[in-house]
């Protein structure tokens, strides 16, 4: 491989056609997620671009005292959250990212909840001074992510000619999903050698696949992002303005039996601060993601087996992923 990165061309869908084209679509999704597991979404109506920058800027700038409020039980022990919230850098990981999360509350003493279960843990929130509608703002564009997943999923069920609404059940009731600010600083001094990459590179995050079900990531102007392609050669995803780049994650594509690609991708220092906000859309704890999903969908084919989200997620995130962010938390 030489040291100029290729440039990757990536399908596009254009959610303003979305009535209009919806089979012409509903088959550039499904052709998408068969062969490059990446494409850009356009036009989805009400996503604030500018804004998720400010908020990203907004929280990241704020003193430590603020941020260490908000901690994860596990940087700081006087906060009772343990999975949503902040995370910090941390020192010696290849990941050089700090980041915020939420995620859509439910009813506090949900009878449906088992008590402990951490992925429905209550979002925690930093104090606002009038100066930016922080949660406001980003739960109205929560829901904006959640409804143009939904609608992605309903066209890849067009195109793979199924029942349009067949996905619709495990994201209804109590979805895991959870909306991230990311802040990539640049490496100060020399990395850790596992940032270390070929020609020169170096990583902030490293090599990986997602584990969710499906991501919608802004972006904005920022360089950085790489995939694997087929041919096994890193690819630079080109930052295209307004847009958001969606792939999947290891669930979608072990329900598909591998149908769909789960893509391998990493970010690179591009030597300046960095931003992004993923929506990493995920189904309800008790949600079936069990494998030969479209057996359950056409009623022929191998026999669907039936298995819960996060009992999986938890064995994949913490025990063999092994993120630095998940493997301490806690059993329940």
């Amino acid at each position: 491989m030489t040291s100029e990165t290729q440039k990757l061309s990536l399908p596009i869908i254009d959610m303003s056609k979305a009535k209009t084209n919806r089979k012409e679509l509903a088959a550039t999704v499904v052709d998408a997620l068969e062969n490059i597991g990446f494409l850009y979404i356009d036009n989805v109506d009400g996503v604030d671009y500018d804004k998720l920058l400010e908020a990203c800027r907004w929280f990241f700038g704020k003193p430590w005292e603020i941020k260490k409020n908000l901690l994860r039980k596990h940087w700081n022990d006087d906060n009772p959250n343990v999975y949503r919230g902040y995370f910090p850098v941390v020192e010696g990981e290849p990941s050089r990212k700090e980041g915020f999360e939420f995620a859509r509350d439910i009813a506090p003493n949900d009878p449906t909840v088992k008590p402990g279960n951490w992925f429905y843990e209550p979002s925690v929130w930093p104090p606002e001074d009038g100066e930016f509608p922080f949660r406001e703002f980003l739960t109205k564009q929560y829901q904006i992510m959640h409804d143009t997943s939904l609608e992605i999923l309903r066209l890849t069920s067009i195109g793979l000619g199924i029942d349009e609404h067949s996905f619709d059940d495990i994201f209804k009731d109590k979805p895991c999903t959870t909306f991230r600010l990311m802040h990539y600083p640049p490496w100060n001094g020399s990395p850790p050698e596992n940032a270390r990459i070929e020609d020169g590179k170096v990583v902030t995050t490293p090599d990986h696949t997602d584990s969710n079900f499906l991501t919608l990531l802004a972006t904005f102007d920022y360089k950085g992002l790489e995939v694997i392609t087929a041919d096994g050669k890193w690819c630079e995803v080109e930052p295209r303005p307004k847009s958001l780049v969606m792939n999947i994650g290891d669930v979608f594509s072990r329900m598909m039996g591998g149908r769909f690609k789960a893509t391998h991708h990493r970010v690179i220092d591009i030597g300046v601060d960095r931003y992004s906000v993923p929506f990493f859309l995920e189904p309800a704890y008790d949600g079936d993601i069990g494998i030969n999903f479209m057996s359950k969908a056409t009623g022929s084919g191998p026999e669907h087996v039936v298995e819960p989200y996060g009992p999986w997620m938890i064995q994949q995130v913490k025990y063999i992923k092994k993120y630095f962010e998940y493997k301490v938390l806690p059993e329940f």
